[in-house]
């Protein structure tokens, strides 16, 4: 089932799109913390973007462009904010399209089923996992936090991926080592060890300080 976040201010707009999309088979999630939509897309996981112009604290474009950091998700603004301008800036700062207010909910679906097809028929999905502000884009293998790229081997990449996969508990040494075996590198304890504490160096340079945790005999933890 695809999933829809709806990032919309006006609740009317928001449940009519969700009720109807929802008649399309699609899992809605609506916009609750505007302060923190990046939060709520990296725990969604949507499949598709709906987004307005005009939003409490920050503005659709705002958002945009913090998503296309870390994503391709197709976005569409839908906006009364219509005028040429409006559109030529939203496409700039990486939407898909534009739908002008008011608009007809079946001519809405049409078009974000269309999108979806195009999207998602040749190619998969883009998982976005999140932790304390921590964006990490599983597609490009790309960590984000505060606007700053944050710049991984394959190695430190397989670490973080699966500490964040499972958050809140402990993974053992011999798990992260069978990890960075399938990516053929040659781990042993002393090489495990060295890339955690380079991952470590780097997250604490971004100001994730802290991020992981060691539990001594056991493994790592990131909570």
């Amino acid at each position: 089932m695809y999933r829809l976040y709806i990032v919309e201010d006006d609740r009317g707009i928001a449940e009519a799109i969700r009720v109807q999309a929802k008649m399309w088979d699609l899992e809605v999630f609506c916009a609750k913390d505007f302060r923190n939509v990046m939060g709520e897309f990296a725990e969604f996981e949507p499949h598709l973007v709906l987004l307005d112009i005009s939003l409490p604290f920050f503005n659709g474009y705002y958002w945009c462009t913090e998503i296309r950091k870390v994503s391709k998700v197709p976005i569409i603004f839908i906006s009364s904010a219509s005028d040429n301008m409006n559109i030529v800036m939203a496409m700039n700062m990486g939407a898909d399209d534009f739908i002008a207010k008011p608009f007809d909910q079946s001519v809405l679906m049409a078009k974000v089923q269309a999108m979806l097809r195009r999207t998602y028929d040749f190619s998969g999905t883009v998982s976005v996992i999140e932790h304390r502000g921590a964006l990490l884009n599983t597609a490009d293998q790309t960590l984000f936090y505060q606007k700053e790229k944050i710049e991984l081997t394959k190695n430190e990449y397989r670490i973080l991926l699966t500490l964040m996969q499972n958050k809140g508990m402990i993974v053992s040494r011999e798990k992260l080592m069978e990890e960075l075996w399938e990516s053929d590198s040659f781990v042993d304890e002393n090489t495990l060890s060295v890339n955690v504490g380079r991952l470590r160096k780097k997250l604490d340079a971004a100001g994730l300080t802290e991020f992981i945790t060691t539990k001594f005999g056991v493994g790592y933890l990131i909570q």
